[in-house]
């Protein structure tokens, strides 16, 4: 199947899931679920890609492997910080914005978000159609970067839920483990995973440089839009015991030894 048509599937595909949990939501009130959903579309678009793909078979299977292993963790972490909790209060605060049109305009974004996994998934549609397998060398290094961010990403998120765990800690921000030298190391992690396949899409000829979209949209939607913003508005408006400080010695994104 050519490669355009099993895009335009995995974009229905990530459509038809994030409409379906947009009419749940009409009866729950609580749009959380398209965080767990919206990442486990993308494990369900790089199976696609994988059984579609007119690449080598080693190729494929690699790719899939690592997109599943990293969509299923991530899905299930968010799915279990999620579950018997009140809706995240971006969305609260979106509804409230938002007034009589809010099912309506949560509708749009939900679609959004199909369409950024959709578009996210471009570097694995690359390595689905690549005319030859990455090399070992290759598949070695993509490995390794998809290894460092999986295993960075989960221990900041293991890091942050055992110290909002601790009631003496209610409050107060993180500055332990990765938190240390990052406002947000979870985030960092979660866009040098998307390195990971451009590490192996490497000799794909000239849409190799199409694989840059995952790792650049990623890291502009977590530093600019979505991620950081939102977050550290929040945080600032809780006035969270030594926030200021905090923002101040610490670095928003890349890990790095805090200012003195």
């Amino acid at each position: 199947m050519a490669a355009l048509s099993v895009f335009g599937i995995a974009l229905l595909t990530a459509v038809v899931l994030l409409t379906i949990v947009w009419a749940i939501q009409l009866f729950t009130r609580n749009a959380g679920l398209v965080d767990v959903v919206w990442s486990a579309s993308i494990g369900i678009i790089a199976l696609e890609y994988a059984l579609a793909g007119s690449a080598p078979v080693a190729g494929r299977l690699l790719m899939a492997v690592l997109a599943i292993a990293w969509s299923f963790r991530l899905a299930s972490y968010l799915a279990v910080r999620m579950k018997g909790q009140p809706e995240d209060s971006r969305y609260t605060a979106a509804r409230d914005a938002w007034g009589d049109k809010a099912d309506l305009y949560m509708f749009g974004f939900f679609i959004l978000q199909a369409v950024i996994a959709a578009v996210l998934s471009i570097p694995l549609l690359v390595i689905a159609y690549m005319d030859n397998a990455p090399s070992f060398v290759t598949a070695a290094l993509a490995v390794i970067v998809w290894f460092i961010s999986v295993v960075g990403e989960g221990t900041a998120d293991a890091q942050l839920k055992a110290f909002k765990d601790k009631p003496e800690n209610k409050g107060k921000v993180c500055r332990e483990g990765l938190w240390y030298y990052s406002r947000h190391p979870n985030y960092f992690f979660e866009s040098l995973h998307w390195a990971t396949y451009v590490v192996l899409a490497i000799g794909a000829g000239w849409w190799w440089f199409a694989t840059w979209i995952g790792p650049v949209l990623m890291a502009t939607l977590l530093l600019k839009i979505s991620g950081i913003p939102t977050v550290e508005g929040k945080d600032a408006s809780k006035k969270r015991e030594g926030h200021d400080e905090y923002v101040r010695t610490t670095n928003a994104f890349i890990p790095w030894p805090p200012k003195k």
